[in-house]
């Protein structure tokens, strides 16, 4: 009896489990049901946006012309072996994953007996980081490595040839300062776009690629890549494609940019050339001295090279052409004729120079100790004479000379489409007061006037002076992007123009000062810049300054031609610790003067003034 009981309570234990196991089956399937019909569409779309990524794809950079149509800056196929991580996947910890990729580069490098280039931190950054992203192993690979590769390509998995553009400086040193160079980084993201990865493009550091960065930069497309929930890259697909950047246009002509380029260095010289079209602004040529090959800085800019171009005593960085600073010596004498004319002093006027000038216990000596005697404005100009010209500042007063170098543009930028202009100094009683916390003296009125002193200008302000001059007296803002392709013509006699700004100096004040720098390139200092066949006008000068107790000389020529007809073109030159304006710069005016006024013949480099 005991026994049929037992049996009966077991049965119903049964019954009871297997009641709890159909309710749970049931809730379970229920929950199913409602996971995988119900709701599926908002799951499907969680999964998503979990597992879809956003790559942003950089665009081509635009290229840089010169005004002939002359590549200056381009791009080139950069072939890189790289590693697709997600062939490589190791189970377990990451760093299996990262070993794995490490052992795999090692022996790549010995197989194709090329040095190992990317460390391993940056391959453990780059799995933990942007693991569906290419792993650039090397870039710039050569022909005959990439044919060894080839061959051993079975034996390592995940690895790839990917092209990479890569910026081209095709002339290589050519106008180097003024195009600058460029580096790779984190693309601009676009507006109201989240990416989770990126591939790094070209971005302008210096010059005119930094100065144009937005426009050369192209726009980006995009790719959406799937990935795992470990981040491994399951799937791919191309979304909107990138757009190339636009090219740009300078005013720069490509030979005479050489010729410039190659009359510096040519002597090893440290200095800047600037040439202009006075006409309209344009930049013919832009040089300093010592020069960069910017191809060096691609793929990438190396912390060896870095560290060389900065502790180069030339400094090789510095855009001395429009950076550098210097007194600008007897090339300034043009604006103190101007000055003191405007003041009333008479071209007619005549001072005895004795050899120097003396006021109390000063004396600035002239460069001819003998002295030049009863001396004229357009005498003096031709001869620089320092005494006259003291004698001549000090008369009128500085705030006159200030006033028309203010007129000429000096003491702020110029405006031109560079990064890192200087504006130079042009001093004031002020200005001194505040910053070397001394009165202005009579004595920098005299070391003013003869472009001593604290004046200081760049190369660039004075070719817009020597445009001044050149044009009869507009300053024009130095132009030096274009919009189309235009070669420059000396004899152009027509087309649109830019109207410039006006200084205020009368025309007939303008021209004596015209008639002096002919003179000058006639029969004084700046003879060496002459060419044959063609009317020159120019002024030379030598800044002396003093380096450590050592006294050294920056020598100068500005210039312009043709002066008997409309000028076409205009130019300043310095060289750094040269021996004089006439023998060091001038030399250089006539080599650019000779090349661009073609099939024109050097005179004579006897004679001359040693200014």
């Amino acid at each position: 009896m005991e026994s049929s009981r037992q049996k009966l309570t077991d049965n119903w234990r049964l019954f009871a489990l297997a009641v709890v196991f159909f309710v749970g089956i049931l809730f379970l399937a229920c929950r199913l049901y409602n996971v995988q019909v119900v709701r599926s569409a908002n799951f499907s779309a969680d999964l998503v946006r979990q597992s879809i990524r956003r790559v942003q794809m950089p665009g081509l950079r635009g290229r840089v012309f010169d005004r002939n149509g002359e590549i200056l800056a381009d791009n080139r196929a950069s072939n890189c072996i790289v590693y697709y991580v997600e062939e490589l996947r190791k189970r377990g910890k990451w760093t299996r994953t990262i070993d794995a990729v490490n052992e795999s580069i090692d022996r790549m490098a010995e197989v194709l007996a090329i040095p190992r280039m990317v460390t391993r931190e940056a391959v453990s950054n780059h799995v933990m980081q942007s693991l569906p992203m290419p792993l650039i192993a090397w870039r710039d690979v050569s022909q005959e490595t990439l044919a060894r590769w080839a061959v051993n390509a079975e034996s390592f998995p995940g690895t790839d040839i990917y092209e990479q553009p890569e910026r081209r400086y095709p002339r290589g040193t050519l106008a180097n300062h003024v195009l600058g160079y460029v580096r790779r980084d984190r693309p601009q993201p676009l507006p109201g776009e989240k990416y989770h990865f990126y591939l790094p493009e070209m971005v302008g550091r210096a010059g005119i690629e930094a100065q144009f960065n937005s426009e050369l930069t192209g726009t980006s497309g995009r790719q959406l890549i799937r990935v795992d929930a470990r981040g491994y890259k399951n799937k791919t697909w191309n979304g909107d494609p990138s757009i190339s950047g636009k090219d740009v246009y300078l005013s720069i002509d490509a030979r005479i940019q050489e010729v410039l380029e190659h009359a510096l260095a040519k002597e090893n010289y440290v200095g800047a050339g600037v040439v202009i079209d006075p006409r309209n602004g344009d930049i013919l040529a832009m040089a300093s001295a010592p020069a960069y090959d910017p191809n060096r800085f691609v793929p990438f800019l190396s912390t060896g090279l870095w560290r060389s171009l900065n502790e180069d005593p030339g400094i090789p960085l510095l855009n001395r052409a429009i950076q550098g600073r210097y007194a600008p010596g007897s090339t300034f004498k043009t604006i103190t004729s101007i000055a003191a004319l405007q003041a009333g002093f008479s071209a007619d006027t005549v001072y005895d120079c004795t050899g120097a000038f003396t006021l109390g216990t000063m004396r600035l000596r002239c460069w001819d100790g003998y002295g030049h005697g009863p001396i004229a404005l357009r005498k003096a100009i031709e001869q620089s004479c320092n005494a006259y010209f003291c004698n001549m500042g000090y008369t009128v007063g500085y705030e006159a000379i200030r006033k028309a170098a203010e007129e000429a543009g000096l003491g702020r930028k110029t405006g031109i489409t560079l990064p890192g202009e200087s504006a130079g100094v042009l001093p004031s009683p002020e200005w001194k007061e505040k910053t070397l916390h001394q009165r202005w003296m009579p004595g920098d009125t005299c070391h003013a006037s003869i472009g001593q002193g604290l004046l200081l200008t760049t190369p660039l302000q004075m070719a817009v002076v020597a445009g001044i001059f050149a044009n009869g007296g507009k300053r024009m803002t130095p132009r030096l992007r274009i919009e189309a392709p235009v070669k420059w013509d000396p004899d152009l006699t027509d087309g649109k123009r830019p109207e410039g700004e006006e200084t205020g100096w009368p025309k007939e004040l303008v021209d004596i000062v015209r008639a002096g720098m002919r003179d000058v390139a006639t029969s004084g200092s700046g003879r060496r810049a002459q060419v044959e066949g063609l009317e020159i006008a120019a002024k030379t000068g030598t800044a002396e300054f003093d380096v450590r107790g050592e006294r050294r000389k920056n020598t100068w020529v500005i210039a312009f031609a043709p002066y008997d007809r409309e000028a076409s073109m205009a130019l300043a030159v310095i060289v750094e610790n040269g021996e004089s304006g006439g023998l060091t710069a001038a030399p250089i005016a006539h080599d650019v003067f000779a090349a661009a006024f073609a099939g024109k013949t050097a005179v004579s480099e006897e004679g001359g003034l040693p200014e």
